[in-house]
């Protein structure tokens, strides 16, 4: 079995991608390939750090390392990334049903109320986009439900 094989074993997508210097290594090397030298100059870090972070991207799979010379260079292999793209396309559908109940509240809502239409407009095209500026509100209680048992409602002054 590949050095490459064995590592991609240890280190998955969802744990390479969990880090925001690596979710920033990938957006920069999206396009071209780049030596450890160039890449580490758009980190405040050390060449030290960078290199960890990029072991561990191509350890998931998602970068390819060749060796040029004395330096390595390193590129996006994005076909790992399918994997996180198949799993967010299943919870999609979440974001959806939430978008389109908020575009039928609001059209409701809208004929006798002062609702901007640039609300609407957004809503609608936040669900043809099938995207959510913030897809983890849906989900929370409205200010009139109860706290849950053991916790502060917002109400409740902390003095």
């Amino acid at each position: 079995m590949s050095r490459m094989n064995k590592n991609a074993a240890k280190v998955d997508v969802f744990q390479a991608i969990a880090d925001p210097t690596r979710r920033k290594l990938l957006e920069l090397l999206g396009d071209r390939e780049m030596s450890v030298t160039v890449i580490s100059g758009h980190f405040p870090m050390t060449r030290t750090a960078v290199s960890k972070h990029l072991r561990i991207l191509t350890d998931a799979g998602l970068l390819k390392d060749t060796k040029v010379g004395r330096e390595t260079r390193y590129r996006l292999e994005p076909e790992p990334l399918l994997e996180l793209k198949r799993w967010l396309a299943y919870y999609e559908r979440f974001w959806e049903n939430k978008l389109s109940a908020l575009q039928r509240y609001v059209e409701s809502d809208r004929s006798g109320s002062d609702v901007p239409e640039s609300v609407v407009s957004k809503a609608a095209t936040l669900e043809e986009e099938g995207l959510s500026t913030e897809p983890g509100l849906a989900n929370q209680p409205h200010s009139s439900d109860k706290a849950p048992k053991g916790t502060k409602s917002r109400s409740t002054s902390d003095s």
